[in-house]
Protein backbone atom coordinates (compact mmCIF):
# COMPACT_ATOMS: atom_id res chain seq x y z
CA UNK A 1 0.00 0.00 0.00
CA UNK A 2 0.95 3.72 -0.12
CA UNK A 3 1.63 5.54 2.63
CA UNK A 4 3.21 9.19 3.95
CA UNK A 5 6.32 7.62 5.49
CA UNK A 6 8.91 9.57 8.22
CA UNK A 7 12.44 9.93 6.32
CA UNK A 8 15.08 12.29 7.50
CA UNK A 9 11.99 14.64 9.29
CA UNK A 10 10.03 14.96 5.71
CA UNK A 11 7.15 12.62 4.66
CA UNK A 12 7.90 10.21 1.85
CA UNK A 13 5.46 8.84 -0.18
CA UNK A 14 6.13 4.88 -0.18
CA UNK A 15 5.09 1.43 -0.56
CA UNK A 16 5.34 -0.51 2.62
CA UNK A 17 3.66 -3.96 3.63
CA UNK A 18 -0.18 -3.34 4.11
CA UNK A 19 -1.24 -4.43 7.67
CA UNK A 20 -3.25 -7.30 9.10
CA UNK A 21 -5.70 -6.63 11.55
CA UNK A 22 -5.35 -8.88 15.23
CA UNK A 23 -8.34 -10.91 16.20
CA UNK A 24 -9.94 -7.87 18.14
CA UNK A 25 -9.17 -5.40 15.37
CA UNK A 26 -10.35 -4.23 11.84
CA UNK A 27 -8.28 -3.00 8.72
CA UNK A 28 -9.56 0.07 7.93
CA UNK A 29 -9.55 1.88 3.95
CA UNK A 30 -8.51 5.15 5.14
CA UNK A 31 -10.86 7.83 3.01
CA UNK A 32 -9.67 10.75 4.83
CA UNK A 33 -7.14 12.00 7.61
CA UNK A 34 -6.69 15.35 9.12
CA UNK A 35 -3.24 17.05 9.71
CA UNK A 36 -3.41 18.12 13.34
CA UNK A 37 -1.67 20.97 15.15
CA UNK A 38 0.67 18.33 16.86
CA UNK A 39 1.32 17.13 13.66
CA UNK A 40 2.75 19.84 12.98
CA UNK A 41 5.58 19.94 16.28
CA UNK A 42 6.23 16.27 16.62
CA UNK A 43 7.11 15.27 13.42
CA UNK A 44 10.39 16.69 13.18
CA UNK A 45 11.77 14.59 15.98
CA UNK A 46 9.84 10.64 15.21
CA UNK A 47 12.22 7.97 13.93
CA UNK A 48 12.52 7.26 10.41
CA UNK A 49 9.43 4.68 8.95
CA UNK A 50 6.70 6.26 11.23
CA UNK A 51 3.48 6.35 9.71
CA UNK A 52 1.89 8.78 11.27
CA UNK A 53 -2.15 10.55 10.73
CA UNK A 54 -4.63 10.22 13.65
CA UNK A 55 -8.02 11.89 12.78
CA UNK A 56 -8.89 9.54 10.10
CA UNK A 57 -12.26 7.95 8.88
CA UNK A 58 -13.20 4.81 6.10
CA UNK A 59 -14.81 1.89 5.68
CA UNK A 60 -14.00 -1.58 7.31
CA UNK A 61 -12.30 -4.31 4.42
CA UNK A 62 -11.25 -7.06 6.81
CA UNK A 63 -12.30 -7.86 10.30
CA UNK A 64 -10.14 -9.69 13.33
CA UNK A 65 -11.98 -13.32 14.13
CA UNK A 66 -13.35 -12.13 17.38
CA UNK A 67 -15.51 -9.08 15.90
CA UNK A 68 -15.49 -10.23 11.75
CA UNK A 69 -19.72 -9.97 12.63
CA UNK A 70 -20.30 -7.04 14.83
CA UNK A 71 -18.47 -5.25 11.44
CA UNK A 72 -18.53 -6.01 8.26
CA UNK A 73 -17.19 -5.44 5.55
CA UNK A 74 -18.03 -1.74 3.39
CA UNK A 75 -19.03 -0.25 7.53
CA UNK A 76 -18.63 3.02 7.24
CA UNK A 77 -15.81 3.93 10.46
CA UNK A 78 -13.95 6.56 12.36
CA UNK A 79 -12.05 4.59 15.07
CA UNK A 80 -9.81 6.18 18.33
CA UNK A 81 -5.68 6.68 17.66
CA UNK A 82 -5.06 4.91 20.97
CA UNK A 83 -5.05 1.46 22.06
CA UNK A 84 -5.50 0.09 25.53
CA UNK A 85 -4.72 -2.84 27.42
CA UNK A 86 -8.68 -3.33 27.86
CA UNK A 87 -8.27 -4.49 31.77
CA UNK A 88 -6.91 -1.55 33.71
CA UNK A 89 -9.09 0.91 35.29
CA UNK A 90 -8.87 3.46 32.89
CA UNK A 91 -9.91 1.33 29.93
CA UNK A 92 -12.84 -0.25 31.98
CA UNK A 93 -14.20 3.54 32.30
CA UNK A 94 -13.74 4.34 28.41
CA UNK A 95 -10.36 6.59 28.71
CA UNK A 96 -7.74 4.03 26.72
CA UNK A 97 -5.60 7.09 26.47
CA UNK A 98 -5.09 7.36 30.64
CA UNK A 99 -3.76 3.26 30.43
CA UNK A 100 -0.79 2.37 32.17
CA UNK A 101 0.80 0.96 28.33
CA UNK A 102 -0.79 3.03 25.50
CA UNK A 103 -0.47 2.40 22.58
CA UNK A 104 -0.98 5.88 20.45
CA UNK A 105 -1.38 5.43 16.28
CA UNK A 106 0.44 7.59 14.32
CA UNK A 107 3.14 8.67 16.64
CA UNK A 108 6.30 6.19 16.33
CA UNK A 109 3.99 3.27 18.21
CA UNK A 110 1.89 2.28 15.90
CA UNK A 111 1.24 3.27 12.58
CA UNK A 112 -1.66 6.27 11.71
CA UNK A 113 -3.96 7.16 8.99
CA UNK A 114 -1.36 8.90 6.34
CA UNK A 115 -1.80 5.48 4.46
CA UNK A 116 -4.47 4.12 2.28
CA UNK A 117 -5.00 1.47 4.87
CA UNK A 118 -4.57 1.34 8.97
CA UNK A 119 -5.25 -0.77 11.35
CA UNK A 120 -7.49 -0.16 14.99
CA UNK A 121 -9.30 -1.60 17.84
CA UNK A 122 -12.87 -2.61 17.63
CA UNK A 123 -13.82 -1.32 20.77
CA UNK A 124 -12.26 2.09 19.89
CA UNK A 125 -14.38 2.36 16.21
CA UNK A 126 -17.82 3.98 15.75
CA UNK A 127 -20.15 3.50 13.10
CA UNK A 128 -20.77 6.03 10.97
CA UNK A 129 -23.71 6.75 8.52
CA UNK A 130 -22.94 5.70 5.20
CA UNK A 131 -24.08 8.47 3.30
CA UNK A 132 -21.64 10.69 5.19
CA UNK A 133 -18.60 11.85 3.10
CA UNK A 134 -15.85 9.79 4.63
CA UNK A 135 -13.29 12.35 4.16
CA UNK A 136 -15.35 14.85 6.63
CA UNK A 137 -15.37 11.44 8.94
CA UNK A 138 -12.15 12.57 9.93
CA UNK A 139 -13.60 15.50 11.68
CA UNK A 140 -14.65 13.14 14.34
CA UNK A 141 -11.07 13.20 15.96
CA UNK A 142 -10.67 16.90 16.58
CA UNK A 143 -14.62 17.67 17.26
CA UNK A 144 -14.02 14.79 20.10
CA UNK A 145 -10.64 17.15 21.28
CA UNK A 146 -13.11 20.04 21.66
CA UNK A 147 -15.69 18.56 23.68
CA UNK A 148 -13.79 16.58 25.83
CA UNK A 149 -11.87 20.51 26.76
CA UNK A 150 -15.53 21.59 26.65
CA UNK A 151 -16.50 18.97 29.50
CA UNK A 152 -13.18 19.15 31.51
CA UNK A 153 -13.68 22.99 31.84
CA UNK A 154 -17.38 22.43 33.56
CA UNK A 155 -18.70 24.54 30.97
CA UNK A 156 -22.04 26.20 31.36
CA UNK A 157 -24.96 27.98 29.94
CA UNK A 158 -24.37 31.73 30.90
CA UNK A 159 -20.26 30.92 30.96
CA UNK A 160 -17.99 34.19 29.66
CA UNK A 161 -15.89 31.81 27.71
CA UNK A 162 -12.38 32.73 26.10
CA UNK A 163 -10.87 30.61 23.36
CA UNK A 164 -7.31 31.60 23.00
CA UNK A 165 -6.45 30.36 19.39
CA UNK A 166 -8.74 29.93 16.42
CA UNK A 167 -6.58 26.78 14.83
CA UNK A 168 -8.57 23.44 14.36
CA UNK A 169 -9.38 22.74 17.96
CA UNK A 170 -9.92 26.73 19.04
CA UNK A 171 -13.00 26.20 16.26
CA UNK A 172 -14.31 22.77 17.98
CA UNK A 173 -14.72 24.53 21.15
CA UNK A 174 -16.45 27.40 19.50
CA UNK A 175 -18.49 24.82 17.86
CA UNK A 176 -19.31 22.94 20.44
CA UNK A 177 -20.00 26.08 22.89
CA UNK A 178 -22.70 27.53 20.12
CA UNK A 179 -24.34 23.95 20.16
CA UNK A 180 -24.50 23.88 23.80
CA UNK A 181 -25.59 27.41 24.28
CA UNK A 182 -23.36 29.43 25.48
CA UNK A 183 -24.01 32.95 23.82
CA UNK A 184 -20.83 34.54 24.98
CA UNK A 185 -17.83 33.42 22.81
CA UNK A 186 -14.44 35.31 22.74
CA UNK A 187 -11.66 34.01 20.42
CA UNK A 188 -8.45 35.52 20.06
CA UNK A 189 -6.07 35.23 17.38
CA UNK A 190 -3.38 37.09 15.34
CA UNK A 191 -4.75 36.07 11.98
CA UNK A 192 -7.81 38.28 10.86
CA UNK A 193 -9.15 35.35 8.74
CA UNK A 194 -8.91 32.45 11.60
CA UNK A 195 -11.07 34.88 13.66
CA UNK A 196 -13.34 35.43 10.96
CA UNK A 197 -13.76 31.80 10.96
CA UNK A 198 -14.51 31.77 14.57
CA UNK A 199 -16.89 34.16 13.98
CA UNK A 200 -18.69 32.42 10.99
CA UNK A 201 -19.41 29.06 13.36
CA UNK A 202 -20.56 31.31 16.49
CA UNK A 203 -17.95 33.15 18.17
CA UNK A 204 -19.73 36.30 19.33
CA UNK A 205 -16.29 38.62 19.91
CA UNK A 206 -12.91 38.40 17.84
CA UNK A 207 -9.64 39.92 19.09
CA UNK A 208 -6.13 40.32 17.11
CA UNK A 209 -4.27 39.53 21.06
CA UNK A 210 -1.36 41.60 19.63
CA UNK A 211 -3.02 44.52 19.29
CA UNK A 212 -6.22 44.54 21.25
CA UNK A 213 -7.30 44.11 25.09
CA UNK A 214 -8.92 41.03 25.20
CA UNK A 215 -10.34 41.74 28.74
CA UNK A 216 -10.58 40.01 31.88
CA UNK A 217 -13.29 38.11 34.03
CA UNK A 218 -13.85 35.16 32.14
CA UNK A 219 -15.45 32.09 34.08
CA UNK A 220 -13.96 29.72 31.39
CA UNK A 221 -10.50 30.07 29.74
CA UNK A 222 -9.57 27.67 26.67
CA UNK A 223 -5.95 27.68 25.70
CA UNK A 224 -5.38 26.01 22.24
CA UNK A 225 -2.03 27.63 20.78
CA UNK A 226 0.28 25.59 23.20
CA UNK A 227 2.83 27.98 22.87
CA UNK A 228 5.44 29.77 26.17
CA UNK A 229 3.73 32.45 27.89
CA UNK A 230 -0.12 31.24 27.00
CA UNK A 231 -0.38 29.91 30.54
CA UNK A 232 0.24 33.29 32.10
CA UNK A 233 -2.31 35.12 30.03
CA UNK A 234 -5.05 32.62 30.60
CA UNK A 235 -4.20 33.30 34.38
CA UNK A 236 -4.70 36.98 33.65
CA UNK A 237 -7.50 36.70 31.49
CA UNK A 238 -9.58 34.33 34.09
CA UNK A 239 -12.15 35.56 36.54
CA UNK A 240 -12.26 34.49 40.40
CA UNK A 241 -13.09 30.78 40.36
CA UNK A 242 -12.57 30.72 36.77
CA UNK A 243 -11.44 27.59 35.23
CA UNK A 244 -9.03 27.11 32.53
CA UNK A 245 -8.60 24.40 30.32
CA UNK A 246 -4.94 23.76 28.90
CA UNK A 247 -5.51 22.37 25.21
CA UNK A 248 -2.29 23.27 23.25
CA UNK A 249 0.47 20.88 23.07
CA UNK A 250 3.21 23.05 24.16
CA UNK A 251 6.99 21.20 23.50
CA UNK A 252 8.86 23.55 25.50
CA UNK A 253 9.25 24.58 29.19
CA UNK A 254 7.26 27.42 30.32
CA UNK A 255 6.93 29.53 33.46
CA UNK A 256 3.91 31.47 35.49
CA UNK A 257 2.69 33.28 38.58
CA UNK A 258 0.97 30.40 40.37
CA UNK A 259 -0.02 33.39 43.21
CA UNK A 260 -2.26 35.07 40.45
CA UNK A 261 -3.97 31.13 40.41
CA UNK A 262 -4.34 31.17 44.23
CA UNK A 263 -5.42 34.77 45.15
CA UNK A 264 -8.70 33.41 41.88
CA UNK A 265 -8.94 30.57 43.46
CA UNK A 266 -8.81 29.15 39.83
CA UNK A 267 -8.94 25.74 38.57
CA UNK A 268 -6.85 24.40 36.16
CA UNK A 269 -7.11 21.68 33.84
CA UNK A 270 -4.71 20.13 31.62
CA UNK A 271 -6.48 17.75 28.66
CA UNK A 272 -5.50 15.33 25.75
CA UNK A 273 -7.59 12.92 23.93
CA UNK A 274 -11.14 12.22 25.15
CA UNK A 275 -12.80 8.96 26.02
CA UNK A 276 -14.71 6.85 24.49
CA UNK A 277 -18.31 8.33 24.95
CA UNK A 278 -16.71 11.59 23.91
CA UNK A 279 -16.05 9.88 20.54
CA UNK A 280 -19.02 8.71 19.94
CA UNK A 281 -20.88 11.92 21.10
CA UNK A 282 -18.70 13.65 18.26
CA UNK A 283 -19.56 11.23 15.73
CA UNK A 284 -23.03 11.19 16.64
CA UNK A 285 -23.03 14.92 16.27
CA UNK A 286 -21.46 14.95 13.45
CA UNK A 287 -23.78 12.34 12.02
CA UNK A 288 -27.42 13.77 12.55
CA UNK A 289 -25.78 17.13 11.50
CA UNK A 290 -26.50 19.36 14.76
CA UNK A 291 -23.22 20.83 14.04
CA UNK A 292 -22.53 23.82 12.43
CA UNK A 293 -19.29 23.19 10.65
CA UNK A 294 -19.25 26.23 7.79
CA UNK A 295 -15.77 26.56 6.96
CA UNK A 296 -14.40 24.39 9.65
CA UNK A 297 -12.67 21.78 6.64
CA UNK A 298 -9.99 24.89 4.60
CA UNK A 299 -9.56 21.91 1.79
CA UNK A 300 -8.18 18.28 0.78
CA UNK A 301 -4.95 17.19 -0.11
CA UNK A 302 -3.92 13.87 -1.37
CA UNK A 303 -0.32 11.32 0.44
CA UNK A 304 2.01 13.08 -2.08
CA UNK A 305 0.98 16.99 -0.98
CA UNK A 306 1.43 15.83 2.73
CA UNK A 307 4.92 17.51 3.49
CA UNK A 308 3.93 20.59 1.47
CA UNK A 309 0.39 21.21 3.33
CA UNK A 310 2.83 20.26 6.90
CA UNK A 311 5.15 22.91 5.44
CA UNK A 312 2.47 25.39 4.81
CA UNK A 313 0.58 24.98 8.09
CA UNK A 314 3.82 25.47 10.01
CA UNK A 315 3.55 29.18 9.75
CA UNK A 316 0.55 31.22 10.20
CA UNK A 317 -2.36 31.58 7.39
CA UNK A 318 -5.68 31.06 7.26
CA UNK A 319 -5.79 27.34 7.01
CA UNK A 320 -8.09 25.38 8.99
CA UNK A 321 -8.45 21.54 8.70
CA UNK A 322 -6.67 20.20 5.86
CA UNK A 323 -7.63 16.93 5.01
CA UNK A 324 -5.71 14.10 3.08
CA UNK A 325 -7.11 11.49 0.71
CA UNK A 326 -5.01 8.66 0.50
CA UNK A 327 -4.74 9.97 -3.81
Amino acid sequence: MRAAVIEGGKFVVRDVAEPKPAHDELLIRVHGCGVCGSDLKTYPLLPDGTIMGHEFAGEVVAAGEAVAEQWPDGTAVASMPVIGCGTCVHCIAGDPARCPAPQALGLGIRAGGFAEYVTVAASGTVALDPSLDLRSGALVEPLAVGLHAMNRGDARVGDRLLVVGAGPVGLSVVIWARAQGITDITICDPVHLRRQAALDLGATHAYDPTTENIGTGFDLVVECVGKTGMIAACLDAVGPRGRIVIAGVCMEPDTFMPLGGIIKDVTMSFVSYYTVDEFRAAAAALTDGSLELGGFVSGYATLDDLQEVVDGLSHPSDQQKVIITPR
